[in-house]
């Protein structure tokens, strides 16, 4: 039997949903992002206790049909964002069908219908918040994070993350160096 987990998106949440699991005794197979595979039946209740402490968490159980789809959705996106050796060299929408096994006409619509904004503003969004991650990381040049992520060229990156963020990439990482000294002044 598959739950369904909205808001599910880091290996965090998945630590928090096996204790939790564990907690109830609940056997289970594979806990994937927005997923488990729990093994044969799970009771009314046990259900209800599940859903508590998940809301505790900031998690949610899932019972609509689009929900799941968009959650579907929003965790493929993170995980594409978030591959080790980087973006595939692909459409998001080809990306999306191939994983999802669907039109990408239909999941687009209802990703719009269900969150209120587009796939598209959804990965630039995502794809930023990689950029700062990777920025503070300090491991990758500019020129490196603009490949990893499927950007034409290390100024389409500044272009988008000034127009989200208000900053620039280096002004960006300036910030976080300043922060940082004087942090270890106080010290």
């Amino acid at each position: 039997m598959k739950i369904y987990i909205k808001y599910m998106v880091s290996t965090r949440c998945k630590m928090t949903v096996l204790a939790e699991l564990e907690k109830l005794r609940l056997q289970h197979g594979i806990v994937e992002l927005g997923e488990i595979n729990i093994k044969g039946k799970m009771s009314e209740g046990k259900r209800e206790k599940l859903r508590i402490a998940l809301l505790k968490s900031g998690l949610e159980l899932m019972d609509d049909k689009k929900s799941i789809l968009i959650e579907k959705v929003k965790t493929v996106i993170i995980e594409m964002i978030h591959l080790p050796n980087g973006m595939p060299n692909t459409n998001t929408s080809d990306y999306l069908s191939e994983k999802l096994e669907q039109s990408y006409p239909p999941l687009a619509a209802a990703f719009s219908e269900v969150t209120g904004t587009t796939i598209e503003n959804f990965v630039i969004a995502h794809k930023i918040e990689r950029v700062k991650e990777l920025l503070l990381y300090d491991e990758l040049t500019l020129t490196e994070i603009s490949y990893q992520l499927n950007y034409s060229s290390v100024a389409h990156l500044s272009y988008q993350f000034k127009k989200i963020t208000g900053l620039t990439p280096t002004y960006f990482k300036q910030l976080k160096e300043h922060k940082r000294r004087i942090v270890l002044e106080n010290i």
